[in-house]
């Protein structure tokens, strides 16, 4: 089975040969890991939604295990201005929606949005498909491993404002969690971390992968982030 993830012509593969040691936990949660414990939102049985993928990348950095992560241009429709996974929907030419679709989306838009070298990244699992009600899109979380990384930045400033990474350690660090209370009253985990809130479903993403990994630290949740009514 290849190690390299292309988005060109032939068939992408997930691969667990050669990951890190640190990276088993992840694996063993996505092989296990149930879709109602990652999310009470869950796609419509009747297949209604519009399919989509993001790319949750693992690298390597100075301070150890990171996660790559972008920020949503404020002008956009949905989910504007918020921390996320790169990611987006399903083009035609991605293939079958059931088949590899989702693994070349996300690679897709992972070097769309951050311009980051998709043959540098090995995919390694798939989470089960989530659901974002607001936005009515069915979400394939896909995991990658950045065996070989590549310089990433905004590509186009009209989706993205920033793209950044940031330490597992300081995902893991209680005083750097919180509890976000959005204005229709719905609570979730959220993250302060390179200066920047990160909420709703990537937090929730997150918060669920360092709970099933056995990587999450006791923290607080009774401390709470408001989310202004932009949100």
């Amino acid at each position: 089975m290849t190690h390299a993830s292309d988005t060109q012509g032939g068939p992408v593969t997930l691969s667990k040969d050669g990951l890190p040691d640190w990276l088993a936990p992840v694996v063993h949660a996505a092989e296990t890991v149930e879709p109602l414990q990652l999310s009470r939102f869950l796609p419509p049985a009747d297949g209604a939604g519009r399919q989509s993928a993001v790319l949750i990348l693992f690298g390597e950095g100075e301070r150890g295990p990171e996660l790559l992560l972008m920020e949503r241009a404020s002008s956009l429709r949905s989910h504007a201005g918020q921390p996320s996974f790169p990611g987006g929907a399903l083009d035609p030419e991605d293939g079958d929606p059931k088949g590899d679709a989702p693994l070349r989306a996300a690679l897709r838009e992972a070097e769309e949005e951050t311009g980051l070298d998709p043959s540098g990244v090995q995919l390694f699992g798939v989470l089960p498909k989530l659901y974002i009600p607001v936005s009515s899109f069915v979400v394939t979380p896909v995991l990658g491993w950045w065996r070989r990384p590549t310089p990433v930045g905004v590509v186009d400033p009209a989706e993205t404002a920033r793209v950044f990474t940031v330490p597992v350690a300081d995902l893991t660090d209680p005083a750097n969690r919180a509890t976000t209370v959005h204005p229709s009253g719905h609570r979730g985990p959220a993250f302060l971390v390179e200066s920047a809130l990160v909420w709703g479903f990537t937090a929730g993403v997150i918060d669920k992968i360092l709970h099933y990994s056995g990587w999450e630290r006791p923290w607080d949740r009774a401390k709470q982030v408001p989310l202004d009514w932009r949100s």
